[in-house]
């Protein structure tokens, strides 16, 4: 995950709480929250404790194994929600080449929305999605290409794609910008 240092050890903190928090809901152990993961007891006990920044790949396997959206493992119940641009939860990944800054989610967990930076000539491949989620990309600045199951569509700024997310799909920038996208996860049931 490599959260920015300054929001690090409470975000670490929170989502080790939130995960203890579910789990024991569901009655579940490490080790079976480890074999329905594939994330390792000790890693999810570490994790629980606020002893390790987990990768955000890990985070989408935990949250695809208890079948929650990812944002449950970030729950902060308030009643207005604000968020600025480049301000508060900034999760950077591989090299920094791009930045995922979670915006909102809805109070039943059927809803996320992320805003996303990818550095130029870069690309990013995110893990699969929950069964039945459906991605909702909106390009806010920039030209970016995507590709869904092999087939690859070209977009520019303010173009529009929505796609069923529990199959490959990744984000190329082959331009010498930052590309900015507003995505929004809706899963279903």
């Amino acid at each position: 995950m490599n959260i920015e240092p300054d929001d690090s050890k409470q975000v670490v903190l929170q989502v080790g709480a939130a995960l203890k928090k579910l789990r024991k809901e569901r009655q579940l152990s490490l080790e079976d929250l480890s074999e329905l993961s594939g994330v390792s007891r000790l890693t999810l006990g570490n994790i629980e404790r606020g002893e390790t920044n987990p990768t955000i790949g890990m985070l989408w396997k935990i949250s695809r194994s208890l079948s929650i959206p990812l944002m449950a493992l970030f729950s902060n119940e308030n009643g207005v929600n604000l968020s600025r641009a480049g301000k508060g939860l900034r999760i950077p990944g591989e090299g920094a080449k791009w930045v995922i800054e979670p915006i909102f989610q809805n109070g039943n967990h059927e809803m996320e929305m992320y805003r996303f930076y990818l550095q130029p000539n870069s690309s990013y491949y995110p893990e699969t999605h929950h069964h039945n989620t459906t991605e909702f990309v909106t390009v806010m600045s920039g030209s970016i290409s995507i590709q869904v199951n092999n087939e690859s569509y070209t977009l520019n700024q303010y173009d529009s794609i929505s796609f069923p997310a529990d199959g490959t799909h990744s984000y190329i920038n082959h331009t010498h910008e930052v590309v900015v996208l507003h995505i929004i996860l809706k899963y279903g049931h």
